[in-house]
């Protein structure tokens, strides 16, 4: 069996044209119509869609989907799911045409994170044209980005990812943010990589799931020159900045952070490692950023700990 790639997202939300400008005025992907149920669509390339946003009584990452080799494959993963307690349910024929796929299922991990799995992807003819001008994304084998989400077990969802799903591990890192033990406990991360260049498809970190279902997504656009401009974007259109433009460490990629209107992150980024997925050996680190990336809660932490020592003066 093969993890070929995330395809898409599927997002739920009561916020549709907060997130229609979102993506098309501040991302600047390109929109694809309309889905079952009042769903909105947006593509990045040749898939009909990569984000699928429908009406929902909340705001939560409601599945990331991930492409498996072939339909055998698939009854494979959903028979191991169930095995390991894990319940699927099956999408109709309707519903996966309308995702623009043979055949999928739905599950989730063991924190609760939203998962889907399908087989037999759609590409067509249609030429990406953005009304902000962004070139292009870097997807084709490599999927659509990434999908970071919380695991309070660590260990239990490393296993679930790794053992029953068949993702590989990465990087398994420990990030220090205040200068390391023994007054900084860390806190443990995992990136894992299906089969295909990307660094990672797939990471957790050890913290509560929050109400969204997601830390951050991420998508690369193919230059530097792009992702400046967005930046500028969302600086204009008020969206609030998450991390400043920085270099991660572990996959190399120049990213900034912001806020969607469902609460959770999108890293936007370019020039990200490539590996070869057969020969890679696990790194881990100590660091998530080479440079750059000041999250907005460390402003805020400087800017208290700013007035705290003014008012002791």
């Amino acid at each position: 069996m093969a993890i070929k790639a995330l395809g898409y997202v599927v997002i739920g939300t009561q916020k549709l044209a907060a997130w229609r400008r979102f993506l098309l005025d501040v991302v600047g992907i390109m929109p694809a119509g309309s889905g079952p149920g009042g769903a909105e669509l947006y593509r990045l390339d040749d898939r009909p869609f990569r984000f699928w946003i429908e009406p929902f009584d909340g705001e939560r990452l409601l599945a990331a989907a991930y492409e498996i080799s072939d339909a055998a494959a698939l009854e494979a993963l959903a028979q191991r799911l169930v095995a390991a307690g894990h319940p699927v349910a099956h999408g109709s024929p309707a519903m996966a045409a309308a995702r623009g796929v043979d055949a999928f299922f739905r599950t989730s991990d063991p924190a609760g994170n939203g998962l889907e799995f399908y087989c037999g992807d759609t590409r067509d003819n249609v030429v990406f044209v953005s009304a902000q001008g962004v070139e292009g994304f870097v997807t084709g084998a490599l999927g659509m980005g990434h999908a970071v989400v919380a695991a309070p077990d660590l260990a239990a969802s490393h296993a679930f990812y790794r053992d029953v799903i068949g993702f590989h591990d990465t990087d398994v890192p420990r990030f220090y943010f205040g200068g390391g033990p023994p007054d900084d406990p860390g806190l443990g991360f995992v990136f894992m990589h299906a089969d295909n260049g990307r660094h990672h498809s797939v990471a957790f970190g050890e913290s509560p799931v929050p109400p969204s279902g997601c830390i951050h997504l991420m998508l690369e656009m193919t230059n530097l020159v792009d992702v400046g401009r967005c930046h500028d974007r969302m600086r204009l259109a008020g969206v609030p900045e998450s991390a400043t433009l920085g270099g991660h460490v572990n996959d190399e990629m120049t990213s900034f952070y912001m806020q969607t209107p469902s609460g959770f992150d999108l890293e936007v980024g370019c020039n990200g490692l490539v590996i070869d997925p057969a020969r890679w050996q696990p790194t881990s680190h100590t660091r998530i950023s080479e440079w750059g990336h000041v999250w907005a809660w460390q402003v805020e932490m400087a800017k208290a700990a700013a007035a705290q020592a003014e008012a002791a003066v």
